[in-house]
């Protein structure tokens, strides 16, 4: 299989976790968009074959690098750009929820951010490229029934801006902190847990575009945290 490549303004080979749905999937549009070859990482396949793209579990850090090593493999070892949008969730309150569930969650959205960026790292210092994680307004607002959740995203937060500070000079760091989106993260959840029908939420292919800036922009100048989110998203601030 040969990745896709549009022509134009590029945004080099960008690796994506979770970027067979959601605002990973839209961030994968963004990308072709823009001449640049999507590299996803993700349990399911992206609906387009020509992506290229690797099954892996985050929470397998092993299985994370492996992916990683394949993945730039495929583009003679060079990637530009990394975007960590993988995340689940699982909710409801800290006695209710199952500790392995629990844990996965923390697994999954802070250690499997932390093994793709370990993992791409030496491409990402060879070609100056740049690192765009994804947080969530929940992760720097806490609410009941997201113990999980808020944990791993205040968990993003931290770890990104200590990158940032560790990475100077070398690859850029943008932390992304999105609202809610209209994508599958809400599916398969009870009413209780689900946006009301009338939420007012982002698309995920407008809020892609804010990552496709970060991830666009010129050496030295840093876009350090984009919070994107509708103009009445009940979470922020």
């Amino acid at each position: 299989m040969t990745p896709i490549r549009a022509q134009g303004n590029s945004l080099g080979n960008v690796l994506i976790s979770g970027g067979a749905s959601g605002l990973g999937a839209a961030t994968v549009d963004a990308v072709v968009r823009r001449g640049g070859t999507p590299l996803v990482i993700d349990k399911k396949p992206p609906l387009n074959p020509n992506i290229a793209y690797v099954s892996a579990d985050l929470a397998d850090t092993a299985a994370v690098s492996a992916a990683v090593t394949e993945l730039a493999e495929r583009v003679e070892d060079r990637i530009d750009g990394v975007f960590t949008a993988a995340g689940i969730d699982s909710c409801g309150t800290l006695e209710s929820v199952p500790a392995k569930d629990w844990e996965q969650v923390v697994l999954v959205n802070l250690l499997g951010t932390a093994a793709v960026v370990r993992s791409a790292l030496p491409y990402l210092k060879s070609s100056k490229g740049r690192i765009v994680t994804c947080a969530s307004t929940l992760g720097i607002k806490a609410v009941g029934d997201a113990t999980a959740y808020c944990a791993s995203k205040f968990g993003v937060v931290g770890f990104t801006r200590a990158l940032a500070a560790e990475l100077a000079g070398e690859v850029g760091v943008t932390l992304l902190i999105p609202g809610g989106m209209h994508t599958p993260f809400f599916d398969g959840r009870t009413e209780q847990y689900k946006p009301p029908p009338d939420a007012k939420l982002n698309k995920p292919e407008d809020v892609a575009e804010t990552v496709a800036f970060a991830l666009s922009q010129p050496p030295g100048c840093e876009v350090r945290e984009l919070v994107v989110c509708s103009s009445t998203e009940s979470s922020w601030p």
